[in-house]
């Protein structure tokens, strides 16, 4: 049933040669009568059609539309339109990215007509000379980007909105009131939009889930996975489904596999991990050569294609990390049991098998299913204990149990000669182009509540660059394998592209306020410049803001059947394969990369793009999800240090304010404009900088600044600082 109300009065339609011609515009290839046009507008009086009739033929003989036949008219089309993606700002404008413009093309507010952030539009252009930039109207929604937000509800009488906490939702979404879906006043729900009437000034929804009270620790999580799309738990079915699934290890499955049960194997993982879907094997061969296995949870083995299960994780495409919990891809049935490489359980996996020498030489190779045992686990703290004490003695604080002919000794031994030789990789990728991000990643300490009650720094040691690089070569060596051999077979690789110039000179501008220089003459001076600007600022106080802008300056890396190598491992060939308990394209290489094993052909390259470019998709909602959950629980730590005076450095500038992080524990905060009272200040783009107008006083980017929690609202995940002055 309509909404719009049916307009009874004859009086003069406002506006209406504008309202003739945006209809006409809007959908410019369809012609229309009086009638269509009339019902359109909500008006069905005599006067009214009259009106719409004279300016039809009015518009026609100005050549402004065209009357196709007899009472039917369409927009004479004399534009060039194109397509691409809305990006708003917080102000209400925004601009559109598309693939014919070099340059982004600015959206004033009055010219969104009703396009949301991030969906996939219609629109022309017209150059303005102010500064020569590129201007255009929104002409035509062609695809919804989401249909569902996350909000606050307002209860009236007769009718209910929805406030969503998005701040680049700019308009609040109207609720009847039989759809409120029994949500109470002041609840955080999830609603879909529904419709947009032509005459209504906000969209129309329903409520379909009542999410709880806003603050509420629950609430807040959920509303984080809810703002994306992400489920927090399982279908019924799907669960019932994993649960029936046989996950035990036959003779006859094992005979059909390689089997590396004695091999002696570990895995190494955070000490609080629950699924373990890599382990290593290591074995001195009696020509001199390591034998080092890879294998990885045979996750294919028990996702079957075409089942409900399979399209539950191909939906999910990745596990979710928040602060306080994992959003798995798959059951725990299969993700902490049977597909776990938990120590002393025999596992079925997938592995890549390599001999090598000292110098990291690949002498032979071996991909195919497997067996496996693993003899013990580490927790990367204990296998970094190893590591520094250089000995084969393990530390008193490193506890193992493992078969009885497999020493202690032995074990050391693999850990240490492994770390030999993975620091031997490490250089060799580091001397061909490959750049060294090793940022620090905030992380909690929470009590039984969930509550944070301290916050601690996690950094990459030994131990763990151990683990990437020979995951790195299994990843590498596995696309190089279908990839070198046949370039034609689709496969499933992970690319990243070289960083866009006009990224890279926006961080030489603000690094060099720091005095560092970088070198951008070609792809190994780059490199090259890069990793040194990440070593020099090591342990400084601008370390977190410039290791942020540098990795902003990237690239970003995505799944495609098409590969162009990975700019930032300085890889030819780059695939993912060793996590597929967690991540969906490593399940598709598997599959892939067995399929080819046994003598297939080449799998449907556009089907696999299709399925690319929803992991990736996939890869970003969660990797939003996450940090959303870190700066939720920022806030949530701050809000019980309120008297507190902390040192803190100018991570942004902007005309309304500037944003500063901490540096005891990465939370940042904004100071607004409005709260700098000491004088009057002016953002200075130029020099990244406010700068007061009477006393010059300038507060730079960079620079260290004591504040003060001001306002913490955990709802809209905002942090606001008062300024109290430079250190």
């Amino acid at each position: 049933m309509s909404r719009k109300k049916k307009r009874k009065s004859g009086k003069g339609i406002s506006n209406l040669t504008n309202t003739i011609l945006s209809i006409l515009k809007k959908e410019r290839n369809q012609a229309f009568n009086y009638k269509q046009i009339a019902a359109k507008l909500g008006v069905n009086d005599a006067s009214s059609r009259n009106q719409i009739i004279k300016k039809l033929h009015a518009l026609s003989a100005k050549q402004e539309i065209e009357e196709v036949e007899r009472g039917k008219f369409k927009a004479i089309v004399n534009t060039e339109y194109y397509t691409g993606i809305l990006d708003l700002s917080v102000k209400g404008s925004g601009y559109i990215i598309s693939e014919d413009f070099e340059d982004d093309v600015f959206i004033a507010s009055n010219n969104i007509n009703k396009a949301l952030n991030g969906d996939e539009v219609e629109f022309y252009v017209y150059r303005r000379r102010k500064r020569g930039k590129v201007e255009g109207e929104i002409t035509n929604i062609i695809k919804r980007e989401k249909s569902e937000y996350v909000g606050v509800i307002q209860i009236h009488d007769k009718y209910a909105f929805v406030i969503a906490d998005s701040n680049k939702m700019y308009k609040d979404i109207f609720i009847p009131i039989n759809k409120t879906f029994k949500a109470e006043d002041g609840d955080k729900v999830l609603v879909r939009l529904e419709d947009w009437p032509e005459k209504a000034d906000s969209p129309y929804g329903k409520v379909i889930q009542v999410l709880g009270k806003p603050g509420d620790h629950n609430t807040e999580i959920h509303a984080i996975l809810a703002e994306y799309g992400l489920p927090h738990e399982f279908p019924h079915e799907v669960e019932t489904f994993a649960n029936a699934l046989n996950t035990s290890i036959t003779e006859e499955e094992i005979a059909k596999r390689r089997d590396m049960r004695k091999d002696l194997t570990f895995t190494i993982d955070p000490k609080d991990a629950k699924d373990f879907d890599d382990a290593l094997s290591f074995k001195v061969l009696d020509n001199g050569l390591y034998e080092i296995g890879i294998h990885i949870a045979d996750v294919s083995h028990y996702l079957q294609e075409g089942t409900i299960l399979d399209d539950e994780a191909y939906e999910r495409g990745t596990s979710v990390y928040l602060v306080d919990r994992v959003v798995p891809m798959l059951p725990e049935v299969l993700s902490n049991n049977a597909c776990s490489l938990r120590p002393h359980e025999e596992k079925l996996t997938f592995s890549a098998v390599f001999q090598m020498n000292d110098a990291c030489e690949i002498k032979n190779e071996w991909f195919g299913r497997t067996v496996t045992y693993s003899d013990t686990r580490f927790a990367y703290e204990e296998a970094q204990a190893i590591i520094e004490s250089k000995t084969n003695e393990i530390p008193k604080e490193v506890s193992l149990t493992g078969k009885a002919y497999k020493t202690d000794q032995s074990i050391a031994n693999a850990i240490l000669k492994m770390d030999e030789l993975a620091k031997a990789m490490r250089r060799k990728r580091m001397h061909s182009g490959a750049i060294s991000f090793d940022k620090v990643e905030v992380k909690f300490n929470l009590d039984d509540a969930n509550n944070p009650v301290g916050v601690f720094f996690k950094t990459s040691k030994d131990a763990n660059k151990l683990i990437e690089e020979f995951m790195l070569l299994a990843n590498r060596k596995v696309s190089e394998f279908i990839g070198k051999r046949d370039p034609k077979k689709t496969f499933v690789y992970r690319v990243h592209d070289e960083p866009d110039d006009s990224k890279l000179a926006n961080l030489q501008g603000i690094v060099s306020k720091f005095g560092y220089k970088l070198n951008f003459k070609d792809r190994k001076t780059t490199s090259a410049s890069l990793n040194n600007l990440l070593k020099e600022v090591n342990g400084k106080k601008e370390q977190n803001l410039v290791d942020t802008l540098t990795i902003r300056s990237m690239s970003k890396a995505e799944y495609t059947t098409h590969n162009i190598g990975h700019y930032g491992l300085a890889f030819d060939y780059y695939s993912h394969f060793t996590s597929p308990i967690r991540r969906y394209p490593d399940v598709m290489a598997h599959r892939l990369l067995q399929h080819y094993l046994d003598g297939g052909k080449s799998a449907n390259e556009e089907a696999y793009e299709d399925k690319c470019n929803h992991s990736s998709a996939m890869e970003n909602l969660a990797t939003k999800a996450e940090r959303d959950s870190i700066k939720y629980m920022q806030i949530k730590f701050m809000q019980d240090h309120k008297d507190e005076a902390f040192t803190g450095v100018i991570s942004g500038v902007t005309d309304w304010g500037i944003y500063v992080e901490i540096i005891a524990n990465k939370c940042e905060g904004m100071v607004s404009v409005r709260d700098m009272k000491d004088d009057h200040y002016a953002f200075d783009q130029d020099q990244y900088a406010m700068v007061g107008r009477n006393t010059k006083t300038m507060y730079q980017l960079g620079d260290e600044v004591i504040v003060k929690v001001k306002n913490t609202d955990l709802v809209k995940k905002h942090l606001d600082f008062n300024l109290i002055g430079k250190p």
